[in-house]
Parts: structure tokens; C-alpha cells; sequence
């Protein structure tokens, strides 16, 4: 706990600087489709509760190498209102993963779940991460700013199609999450 701590004050006097809304150099999208891969991955190859621990650790690793990213993203503020969307849309994968890895590690841990219930709940979650992966996809198109044949009412209106599907998507997971 200590570590994260001082992890986020570090990161906070880092980033504690003059704020400019521009896309992100890392691609967040890799998060989310490393992500992907480790579920499928689960669910192919998990054929004993062990197997499938083993290959959850995997999903924990990349989760914990990416949150950091988000982390700092959190802190970011001051960004004009239609760029905050922008930014709201990828800390949501964020989010998303975040509630798929801790509740999965429960789901792990509790003996009422058989190995093919915990198979079919991570092809749950991969199908709602590739859903939510493809948002950010879309997402980055046209926040780039190579893309310069559409307007900016185009631009935004995508921003908040991408942002609404982004928050149906980790109000699924949340739900999914509640309902096991």
C-alpha cells in the first residue's frame, strides 16, 4: 500500500505541470486487447481450476503493467469539455478491467463456481473488452488529427456515440459482475 502511495504522489508531482489535451502517445487500445487475448486464452487452455489461475495471473500482469497509465491519466484535468469525454471514454476501460480482474479473482477463490461457469464468465468479459476495445479503436480514428475530413460537429458527435457505447459497456460488466 505503501508503494502506491508514494507511486501516486510521484506521478502526481510528475504530472503536475501545464495540461494539453492531445492523444496518447501509448496506444491504450493494447491494454484492452492484451486483456482480450489473456481471456481467450483462459478460456481455450483452462481445462483445471489450477490452469485456469495460472492463466488468470497472466491477465493480472498486463492489467497492473496498464493501470498505471490510467492512473496518471486520472490526474489529468483542466481539458476543455468534449476532450474530457475523450478522456472519460478511455479511463473507462480502465474501469472495466479493473472491475473484470478483481472480480474475477473472487469468482477464482469461491468454490460455488465450477471450471466451465468460470470458462463462460471470461468469454463474458473478453466479449465486452473486444466491444469496448473497438470503441476505443473508433475513438482514436477520428481524434486523430490526420483525419481532417470531417467537421468538428462530426468529430464530437462520434466522441459521444464512442463515450455513450463506452458507459453501456462498463454498466454491462458492472451489472454481469453483480448478477455472478
Amino acid at each position: 500500500m505503501r508503494t502506491r502511495i508514494t507511486f501516486v504522489i510521484c506521478l502526481c508531482l510528475l504530472l503536475a505541470g501545464r495540461a494539453s489535451a492531445q492523444w496518447v502517445v501509448s496506444d491504450p487500445g493494447n491494454l484492452a486487447q492484451g486483456i482480450i487475448n489473456a481471456s481467450k486464452n483462459i478460456i481455450h487452455t483452462s481445462k483445471t481450476a489450477t490452469n485456469m489461475v495460472n492463466n488468470f495471473q497472466e491477465t493480472v500482469k498486463i492489467y497492473e503493467q496498464g493501470k498505471k497509465y490510467y492512473d496518471a491519466l486520472k490526474s489529468v484535468n483542466n481539458l476543455v469539455k468534449d476532450a474530457r469525454k475523450v478522456q472519460q471514454t478511455i479511463l473507462m476501460v480502465g474501469d472495466i478491467t479493473d472491475i473484470y480482474v478483481t472480480s474475477f479473482q473472487k469468482m477464482l477463490r469461491d468454490d460455488n463456481f465450477t471450471v466451465e461457469e468460470l470458462g463462460a464468465i471470461a468469454f463474458g468479459y473478453t466479449k465486452l473488452l473486444e466491444e469496448s476495445n473497438d470503441v476505443l479503436t473508433e475513438l482514436k480514428n477520428v481524434v486523430n488529427i490526420t483525419t481532417l475530413s470531417m467537421t468538428d460537429k462530426e468529430r464530437m458527435d462520434v466522441v459521444e456515440r464512442c463515450h455513450s457505447k463506452m458507459k453501456r459497456y462498463r454498466n454491462l460488466v458492472s451489472y454481469y459482475t453483480n448478477k455472478n
